[in-house]
């Protein structure tokens, strides 16, 4: 028997102990990163020459090694960012914790996250060399200035947080192997997009919100795409439960129907598992593992597709953009998705469903092809990073206070029309409006196909709530809530009473349960990390209706009398947080009270209204002491941003409160009736219970108590007949 090619040796007797690689999947091991790198290099390299991204500096030029080391540092730093989100997605939604597969998912994840630390240092040495135009050296001043641009400049600061997080990312794939830790290390290394999404021409051109989040979406969307299929060709080339082609539809099903699990487990997994329940019969196919990885890819192209061209449109400007050689990458860039669009719907319709009856030689060429695109895709990106956008698109080098400010024009005044025409879409949450009201219609379908009913008044929620949320963060609240904080708290009670309130009457939470698959082979899938979700430790607390009432609550006061409002006002990334973050705070205080998603616990009817009752008083005295505010708040930035049309800044604060205490007790009063409404339905069909039981057994209960005091009543009358 041949030794596993991974450190982790296979119990005795295990499936995977006895089955023998397919042929040529070592070499496939290898010479998939290999097409990977080096399209990507190549394609770099060819980039940088066609716009002349590496090009010298007329002043502090770094040199050549600087000027073209750095995009292709900075291209493998990408590639090793993809293998470890993508690894570590597709492990968490195709793969079994404790197996082989899984085992190897992270070891790919860790040894991405290593070379992304590593390559990360590196392009931020580069960067420093190319920013300051100083010469490598070994001597205390040039330790000294690099310190100083690692932690006092905010390019240097993000170099430093990407490599600290790629470290610790390292460290944890590798270290920790359970569902719940790999699930926060995903988390984590998304996270750990955000610095990278803010460097670049993304800091440098007008309309900076718009490039940062097209860029974010971009970088994660392809880092789920590369890795994962990555990882396919490393989990094809190892020694796993997974490795070898089915000999077939049948055999695979008899196969599953024995119960056979050929799940190799390392002894520390092992012991970790002891006392679990054992796993599910049936062991994960290839084949699954491949049409799972193929549906989170189409996403992944979906997003990375729309947000390629929201990138395209904020550094181009218009078509004549397109003449110059960063707009002749983007089309170059543009084909090559394109292309990759029609291998994976050869993948989805063609290949895949011959995976488990046929031979899969086609299938792994295209898989080469596919990777060769990815790595060009990758690294004319990376080129495109470095080479200068159409002249006319950098921020202006006389600004006005507002693009000094915000980084874009102060907007015309607003009129009651242009509540309607004005648009500053945010990607992030236009996207996920998108693809929330998508997966809803797809299981309202599902449902509806094997017969299911479900309530037409929760979809119109939904898509009402969805709809809402796209205008708030896209619409004319988000075009003025930088100048004006009246418009600025309206989006606050938007996003945290009346949004809430929508989505939480469509129970998605529910539509899901019953629309969803149940798997069956100890993965999970959709349903299976959302049930997770709802009875997890961490649910239990924040669903606690006191809990999500005090949170609801006390973030008001902390987010506008603390520095909080100023780090949303002056930082993009806080200004992102503030909006998920009272979105989510709303919706757990709202789920509390109402809908019909489970929640481990709710009050009595009584005390929810009770808790609202409370909640009102309180938004009522927050937005009186808004009202009562002598001084302007966030004068910084409110007062000093060039406005000439409009009320005064302290006047718009005092109508900003006004709103806190009228707008935002709307929603709190519908949620009151809501309440009572459901309080009354309830003693309606207790009601009504009663009245059936009481039909089918003759009332026996009221029968036994008027016996009883009947009873009672003959004892008292037989004790005054003695008495007397």
């Amino acid at each position: 028997m041949n030794r596993p090619s991974s450190g982790v040796r296979p119990q005795p007797g295990t499936g995977s102990d006895r089955t023998a690689l397919p042929s040529g999947s070592s070499t496939l091991r290898i010479a998939g990163p290999v097409i990977l790198v080096g399209a990507a290099v190549l394609a770099v390299v060819a980039g940088l020459a066609f716009g002349g991204g590496a090009a010298p500096n007329l002043l502090l030029d770094p040199g050549p090694v600087v000027r073209w080391g750095l995009p292709v540092v900075k291209t493998l730093s990408n590639l090793g960012a993809a293998a470890m989100l993508g690894s570590l997605v597709l492990a968490l939604f195709a793969l079994r914790s404790g197996a082989r597969s899984f085992e190897i998912a992270l070891d790919t994840a860790s040894i991405g996250a290593a070379v992304f630390t590593v390559a990360s240092a590196v392009a931020g040495l580069f960067t420093f060399l190319q920013t300051l135009g100083v010469k490598l050296s070994a001597g205390p001043e040039f330790g000294a200035q690099l310190g100083r641009f690692l932690l006092e400049l905010p390019l240097g600061q993000a170099w430093l947080m990407t490599v600290l997080a790629g470290a610790v990312i390292t460290i944890a794939a590798f270290a920790f192997r359970g569902w719940t830790a790999t699930l926060l290390t995903a988390v984590l290394a998304a996270v750990s997009f955000i610095p990278l999404a803010t460097q670049g021409h993304a800091g440098d051109l007008s309309g900076h919100d718009a490039a940062v989040n097209s860029l974010l979406l971009h970088t994660i969307g392809a880092a789920v795409w590369i890795g994962g299929l990555l990882l396919l060709i490393v989990l094809r080339g190892s020694r796993s439960e997974l490795s070898g082609a089915p000999k077939g539809a049948k055999g695979a099903k008899d196969e599953a129907d024995r119960g056979s699990d050929s799940a190799e487990r390392s002894p520390k997994t092992a012991k970790g598992a002891k006392g679990r329940a054992s796993a599910p019969r049936g062991g994960v196919t290839f084949a699954a593992v491949v049409r799972r990885y193929s549906s989170l890819a189409l996403v992944a192209y979906v997003v990375v597709a729309v947000s390629g061209v929201a990138r395209s449109i904020v550094a181009v400007g218009d078509w004549a953009g397109m003449l110059t050689p960063y707009g002749g990458l983007i089309v170059a860039k543009a084909v090559v998705l394109i292309l990759l669009g029609a291998l994976g719907a050869r993948y989805r319709t063609r290949l895949i469903p011959k995976l488990e009856t046929s031979g899969s030689g086609p299938f792994w060429t295209l898989v080469l092809l596919e990777l060769a695109l990815m790595g060009i895709a990758s690294g004319l990106a990376a080129a495109l990073s470095r080479t200068p956008p159409p002249a006319g698109l950098e921020a202006p080098a006389v600004r006005t206070p507002a693009e000094i400010l915000t980084g874009s024009a102060l907007p015309p005044e607003l009129t009651p029309i242009r509540w309607l025409t004005m648009w500053n879409l945010d990607l992030i949450w236009a996207v996920a409006a998108v693809l929330g009201v998508v997966l809803y219609l797809l299981g309202v379908r599902r449902l509806r196909a094997r017969g299911d009913s479900w309530p037409i008044h929760r979809t119109v929620f939904w898509i009402l709530g969805m709809a809402a949320l796209v205008w708030v963060t896209g619409g004319a609240i988000n075009a003025y809530q930088e100048y004006l904080f009246s418009v600025h708290m309206l989006g606050h009670m938007m996003l945290s009473m009346a949004i809430p309130l929508l989505l939480v009457s469509g129970s998605p939470v529910t539509l899901a349960l019953r629309a969803i698959d149940k798997r069956g082979d100890g993965t999970r899938g959709g349903r299976e990390w959302i049930l997770w979700a709802v009875h997890s430790p961490f649910s239990r607390v924040v669903t606690n209706p006191f809990v999500a009432a005090a949170i609801f609550v006390l973030s008001l006061w902390a987010f506008y009398f603390t520095d909080l409002v100023r780090w949303a006002m002056t930082d993009h990334i806080g200004h992102e947080w503030m909006t998920m973050h009272f979105l989510i705070s709303g919706y757990l205080f709202v789920l509390s009270l109402i809908g019909a998603d489970p929640v481990p616990r709710r009050l009595p009817y009584a005390g929810r209204l009770i808790t609202l009752i409370a909640v009102m008083a309180t938004h009522a005295f927050f937005g009186m002491a808004i009202m009562m505010q002598s001084g302007l708040m966030v004068a910084e930035w409110f007062g000093a941003m060039g406005r000439t049309w409009g009320a005064t800044p302290l006047q718009d604060q005092y109508v900003g409160g006004g709103v806190a205490w009228s707008v935002g007790e709307i929603p709190t009063l519908i949620l009151a009736i809501t309440v009572a409404i459901q309080w009354s339905r309830s003693d309606a069909k207790v009601q009504k219970r009663a009245d059936r039981a009481a039909d089918r057994s003759g009332d026996a209960e009221l029968e036994e108590y008027n016996a009883r005091l009947a009873e009672l009543a003959e004892k008292d009358r037989r004790a005054a007949a003695r008495g007397r």
